[in-house]
């Protein structure tokens, strides 16, 4: 299997209700995480999140997907292959 490197951006809109949920997504792919970035916003009640990956296509569309599911997440990402 041919892995590529993500990053991955996301934005919990309501942070009390979504962090748990996505905490709980993260750490069912956590062995795809390389690593992860958290800040706080309060002043506007969200959260970003960036994560870098090493993962096939297949398993960053399924990680972004659970979380594009979620009410309040919003997920973008961006993929590439590494150099040889």
């Amino acid at each position: 299997m041919d892995t590529n490197i993500g990053v991955i951006g996301i934005i919990l809109q309501d942070r009390a209700k979504a962090a748990p949920l996505v905490n709980g997504i993260l750490t069912e792919f956590g062995h795809l995480i390389i690593a992860r970035t958290g800040l706080p916003y309060k002043e506007r009640n969200l959260s970003v999140i960036s994560l870098i990956v090493e993962a096939t296509t297949d398993q960053i569309g399924a990680l972004t997907g659970k979380l594009g599911m979620l009410d309040s997440v919003r997920v973008k990402s961006l993929v590439v292959k590494p150099c040889a």
